[in-house]
Parts: C-alpha cells; sequence; structure tokens
C-alpha cells in the first residue's frame, strides 16, 4: 500500500525514491487550510493506528513542513501560501501523480 487516508489527512510513500510524504486539508465555510509534510517511515507505519484523527494529526505534525496554504474569512491578506521546501514540495506532488495512477488503474 502507497497511500493511507484519514477524514482530514492523507500520507503517501513513493517506493520509487523511499520518502514519505502527509498532507491535512481542513475545509468549512470559513475556507481552506492545507499543509503538507515530509514524515519519516515510522511515522507513515503508526499512521491509522489511533482511535481518532486528531492523535494522527499531531504525529503528521511532528514531520517537517514542506507547504501551507491558508484562506480563511479571518485572514486580513487574503489567501497565503508558502513553499517551505522547494524539493520535498516537488517529490510529494510526483508521488501523489503516481498513486492517483496506481488508483485509476486498480
Amino acid at each position: 500500500m502507497n497511500r493511507k487516508k484519514g477524514s482530514c489527512w492523507t500520507a503517501y510513500r513513493d517506493p520509487d525514491t523511499n520518502r514519505y510524504f502527509a498532507e491535512i486539508i481542513y475545509t468549512s465555510r470559513e475556507g481552506r487550510e492545507q499543509y503538507d509534510y515530509e514524515i519519516t517511515r515510522e511515522i507513515y507505519d503508526r499512521l491509522g493506528s489511533f482511535r481518532d484523527d486528531y492523535e494522527n494529526e499531531r504525529l503528521i505534525r511532528t514531520g517537517k513542513r514542506t507547504y501551507s496554504f491558508e484562506n480563511t474569512m479571518y485572514g486580513t491578506l487574503g489567501p497565503e501560501r508558502i513553499v517551505w521546501d522547494e524539493d520535498a514540495y516537488e517529490a510529494m506532488q510526483q508521488s501523489i501523480r503516481k498513486n492517483q495512477g496506481t488508483k485509476n488503474r486498480e
């Protein structure tokens, strides 16, 4: 399995590069927030083993943040998008595309 999913998070494993990534996305009537992380294999292996998604999200947040996007009604400057680590962000996007291709073939 190269993907794990909760209600607000998704984690990916890239078998070609042996890298692990996770994203947390919140969507509500107030707006949208997205946070991407590069995580370790140990974090990836533990994801989904908790009773609630709050603990999974806490575990993901111990990884290295690579990207954030916030567009909420409380923001004064409008949407804010920050790429914290360009290499990891691009690697995660490639991993997501690979996983989507695998999902479509199943």
